[in-house]
């Protein structure tokens, strides 16, 4: 009897584990959603400065203007746990960043953008792929004890981000180099976006992005 009930329970255990891992594969192979078509900036709104963003040779081009504030092209769509992936490339004395579960509120300092953002930084500081709340509380995750990851950074090309966001944990890299690793509850979902950082300069600074896509997590129930 004893054995009979052990086969069993070891059954039950195995039968557990089969369906729980499935769903963890599962999760990983959902499907990957291009948010940027190539062609148009549907799906995407403007928040924040007065930044010019447009569609060119199949990249989002944001170009500064002098005197506005930080510009958002956030898409219309919230996420929560996710991965995206995404090519950039910036000129050199121009900050910028990626938004990730961002929001844009009216009760919170009227209506400015907010949120993590995954740092795009082509200064002599390299920080690139670190994480800056904007807008609440700056610097979360930088990295200054990150070597590896600030040499990762090739300046004047393309560079590729790797973003995980699930649950409250945050990880990026930067061309296959893991960079920040953040673990932060204080917001669980929002809106992606591209910032392009204010500049006083003359003449206007210029980022880009393409193959902006997203795969969404969706937790074992």
């Amino acid at each position: 009897m004893k054995r009979h009930r052990l086969t069993r329970l070891t059954f039950g255990l195995l039968a557990f584990l089969a369906v729980n891992v499935g769903l963890l594969v599962a999760a990983e192979k959902g499907k990957w959603v291009e948010l940027f078509d190539g062609k148009t900036l549907n799906g995407w709104i403007q928040r924040g400065g007065k930044a010019i963003y447009k569609v060119e040779d199949g990249c989002v081009v944001g170009t500064t203007v002098a005197k506005t504030p930080n510009s958002f092209l956030c898409t219309e769509k919230n996420y929560s746990d996710f991965i995206l992936e995404l090519d950039f490339k910036v000129d050199k004395g121009l900050n910028s960043g990626v938004q990730i579960r961002s929001n844009s509120l009216q009760e919170y300092k009227d209506g400015r953008v907010h949120g993590y953002q995954v740092e795009i930084d082509p200064s002599d500081r390299a920080w690139t792929g670190g994480i800056y709340d904007e807008g609440r509380r700056g610097w979360l995750n930088d990295l200054k004890d990150n070597e590896a990851a600030r040499k990762a950074f090739k300046q004047g090309e393309w560079n590729h981000f790797r973003i995980e966001a699930v649950g409250p944990s945050i990880k990026t890299w930067l061309n296959g180099v893991a960079a920040a690793d953040l673990t932060d509850t204080m917001t669980a979902t929002g809106f992606i976006a591209l910032q392009v950082h204010q500049n006083p300069s003359k003449p206007p600074l210029q980022v880009r992005w393409r193959n902006i896509r997203l795969q969404e997590i969706e937790k074992p129930r």
